[in-house]
């Protein structure tokens, strides 16, 4: 239904299907959910060649997203959606993002006192 204020649904497809069965990406590490993802130059010039998951992957990823995000707007598992980003990460056609790693993040206690500095200003 179109006048009813819902989005159109698409047709329903197996996950296993947009993957081609697979359930890792290409890239050999794992994308954390909250890894950030951007459309760069080659993925724009390469959106006619890309299959329907892959396009709406990159024209979303003009406003930076997370997989999660990714997942969510797609409708599609976060597990699909990993591997979707991480192939096109690996061809070279979005830019990711990863989060600090545990060693390279703020102390809490630093955190702590700049959110306690912020509060009484």
């Amino acid at each position: 239904m179109q006048g009813d204020g819902q989005r159109p649904r698409r047709p329903f497809v197996r996950p296993y299907a947009i993957t081609w069965g697979r359930t890792d990406p290409a890239r050999s590490d794992e994308l954390e959910i909250e890894t950030l993802v951007a459309s760069n130059p080659l993925g724009e010039a390469s959106l006619d060649t890309l299959v329907l998951e892959s396009h709406e992957i990159v024209l979303l990823c003009r406003e930076i997203l997370s997989v999660a995000e990714i997942a969510a707007r797609l409708e599609v598992p976060l597990g699909i959606a990993r591997v979707l980003v991480g192939d096109l990460a690996e061809r070279g056609l979005v830019d990711i993002h990863r989060p600090l790693s545990p060693s390279d993040r703020p102390d809490l206690a630093l955190l702590e006192r700049v959110l306690y500095g912020l509060r009484e200003i």
